[in-house]
């Protein structure tokens, strides 16, 4: 088995969902990832608020977050195990996060410690 990250990406994180929406969007997420956990899948998952955030630039500028003048925002990252990367991509249509206009998961093969893949 491999480890994959599933980076959430909302195409609009300045757009703010009612308490209740948001309640029932964590209730989802969290059954989602429940079904990753039941068969131990499951690794580690990274929550990223859209707040308190910075962005260092190449020129070493600090920027405030978030950031209504881009396209998307980072949600969070989940790292699951997978047989293969179409696992992986199967797992992420499930997410909750899908049901949000232009969202997407990217799915990405995360390369062991000793720098190989």
């Amino acid at each position: 088995m491999d480890e994959f990250a599933l980076i959430m990406r909302h195409e609009d994180g300045t757009k703010v969902a009612s308490p209740e929406q948001m309640q029932e969007w964590m209730k989802q997420t969290m059954d989602w990832i429940g079904s990753i956990k039941a068969p131990n899948k499951f690794v580690k998952g990274i929550g990223l608020p859209f707040t308190d955030a910075k962005v260092v630039s190449s020129k070493k500028v600090v920027t405030n977050g978030p950031f209504g003048d881009i396209k998307e925002t980072l949600g969070g990252i989940i790292i699951i195990e997978a047989r293969s990367i179409d696992d992986a991509a199967d797992f992420a249509k499930g997410s909750p996060v899908l049901q949000g206009e232009g969202n997407t998961i990217e799915v990405r093969k995360v390369a062991k410690n000793d720098g190989t893949h």
